[in-house]
């Protein structure tokens, strides 16, 4: 079987980690950092996989992989993303993703994710972030979204700004 994976990330130390960790696995990567280059190389060649990052400087990983299952439908593409939520996920899959992984994920959990068949999940990562952590990571994320403004913040989280205050003075809960 053919091994042939497209990686689209705009976060070149990822990338190159990623694509060398996919090269030790058997696969024949080719790996690209903007949408344009990529939606490009896609319409010359089609892949047998494919792992795209949400969020491109030049456009969305959801479009590109709606155009990948268009020209080659039996390309598995995996959706990355650093703002993971249940919504993303969902337009992932129906875009045509087999799955949809937030960042920051193993490579391990990356490659199960991109060769497990449709009847069998993936094993479960060995270090899962506790609730506590996950909770953190999201308020940080929203934090740095509102360009650390604390008041806009608390009204998004739905939370009174001392209480975020006190959690942003915390530190990161452990793994």
């Amino acid at each position: 079987m053919n091994k042939d994976l497209l990686i689209v990330d705009d976060d070149l130390p990822f990338r190159d980690r990623l694509s060398r960790s996919m090269e030790k696995r058997g696969f024949e990567v080719e790996s690209y950092s903007d949408y344009a280059s990529s939606v490009k190389r896609v319409k010359e060649k089609k892949f047998n996989f494919a792992i795209i990052d949400m969020r491109l400087g030049d456009g969305s990983g959801l479009e590109l992989i709606k155009l990948i299952n268009s020209i080659s439908p039996q390309t598995r593409s995996l959706l990355l993303t650093g703002y993971g939520n249940i919504a993303t996920a969902v337009a992932a899959i129906k875009s045509g993703a087999v799955d949809y992984l937030p960042k920051p994920a193993e490579i391990n959990q990356i490659y199960d994710a991109l060769i497990s068949s449709k009847d069998t999940l993936p094993p479960p990562p060995s270090n899962i972030m506790t609730a506590d952590r996950v909770r953190w990571e999201h308020i940080q994320r929203v934090f740095i979204q509102c360009n650390r403004n604390v008041s806009e913040t608390a009204r998004k989280l739905r939370m009174h700004r001392r209480t975020l205050q006190r959690i942003l003075n915390k530190h990161a809960p452990k793994e």
